[in-house]
């Protein structure tokens, strides 16, 4: 295996995995904050938005939307086509973001806090010339 892919991944999970600790103070885990923080940012979406956006598998996402609705997250509405689901933030999770975007923030800061502004760009960069 190519050594930077295995770092990839490796610090891909443990970043996952601090997250899901940190996220356990708003009873919440990583992959249901990417889906709230992607309705809060981009407003109501289709399940369909939300997994091609978060280029995650339908099934996954599905389960985590039925899952933030049963906790109070989110609500699906109908939309035009009865078919089409709309999934959007309800008043405590609109009430909760601001307090969780802090955790976040915090534990940004904390994970790349050794590196400096110009090695976070270069990092990007790179990043950025990965294929996908």
């Amino acid at each position: 295996m190519n050594p930077v892919f295995h770092a990839l991944l490796q610090k891909s999970r443990y970043l996952t995995n601090c997250l899901n600790e940190t996220l356990k103070q708003h009873n919440l885990y990583s992959s249901q904050w990417t889906i709230l923080y992607c309705l809060h940012v981009h407003g109501p979406m289709t399940l369909t938005q939300i997994w091609k956006y978060l280029n995650v598998e339908a099934p996954s996402i599905t389960r985590a939307v039925v899952r933030l609705e049963t906790l109070g997250w989110v609500q699906r509405v109908d939309g035009a086509d009865k078919r089409e689901k709309i999934v959007t933030l309800t008043g405590m999770a609109e009430e909760s973001l601001p307090a969780i975007e802090q955790t976040i923030l915090a534990f940004e800061a904390e994970m790349i806090g050794s590196m400096t502004i110009e090695e976070q760009q270069q990092f990007m960069n790179l990043l950025q010339k990965m294929k996908g």
